[in-house]
């Protein structure tokens, strides 16, 4: 079913393409929210704004860069898309912000007993892993965990491996992504643990500061379009793995 939709909106987003240049939408391979290389759709926040673009008839152009980079590119430029992208108080005078794709509830994973409040989870994790220039960085410096607590994991850095090695007591980071990375692992058949969801943010299509009125209020429109004829929810649920135990 996923792929036949892919294929629609590819065949449709070839049809209505305008000969204007390719809007530059900047995704980092951050499964299963955003997949750069997996040929069965660009994951639950991708597949919604690419049929968004493509629903008013806008080529774009995937740019895959190392996500503090790409944060940084979008953020001086112009007319550049980015997703997933939390709005978060760091960021909110960096950006336009288009509007919000999915509530992204994030948690704490370990393979022993989870935890039940940051406060617990700083009394108790020397090491917690989370992706390099996420918002899950500054969502635990804003909750008091120390610079020392906080191990910033490069793209492309295995969390699942390192929460098994016991280089990192907790892997802190939104649930769809933890499931999805544990149940493609080979440590898929251990008892993952997840503490209950702790924060929550809004996980938005962003561009530039600097950024085409009529663009930003035609993604908005076509967007609110694909979530009231219920596309947006079945392309998320597409990418829905099991859920951990308590």
């Amino acid at each position: 079913m996923l792929k036949r939709l892919c294929l629609a909106h590819a065949l449709l987003f070839a049809a209505v393409a305008s000969a204007d240049e390719p809007v530059r939408l900047y995704m980092p391979d951050a499964p299963p929210l955003a997949m750069n290389h997996y040929a069965g759709g660009h994951g639950m926040v991708g597949d919604v704004v690419l049929a968004a673009l493509a629903r008013i008839g806008e080529l774009s152009h995937i740019v895959a860069e190392p996500w503090p980079r790409a944060q940084v590119s979008v953020a001086r430029g112009s007319d550049m898309l980015i997703i997933p992208l939390s709005r978060t108080p760091e960021r909110e005078e960096l950006y336009t912000w288009i509007t919000p794709i999915m509530k992204l509830e994030r948690a704490f994973f370990t393979l022993d007993g989870p935890v039940q409040s940051f406060a617990e989870a700083r009394q108790r994790y020397r090491r917690i892993g989370v992706g390099m220039g996420t918002a899950q960085v500054g969502i635990l410096q804003r909750e008091g965990f120390s610079d020392e607590q906080i191990v910033q994991l490069k793209l492309g850095e295995n969390p699942a491996h390192l929460l098994v090695l016991g280089r990192i007591d907790a892997w802190f980071t939104g649930v769809p992504e933890a499931l999805y990375i544990w149940e493609g692992s080979e440590y898929r058949k251990r008892n993952l643990r997840s503490s209950p969801p702790l924060t929550s943010t809004d996980i938005y299509l962003g561009c530039s500061r600097q950024c085409d009125a009529q663009l930003v209020e035609r993604l908005r429109t076509a967007i609110k379009e694909l979530e009231l004829d219920g596309v947006s929810l079945r392309l998320r649920q597409a990418y829905l793995p099991l859920q951990p135990d308590p």
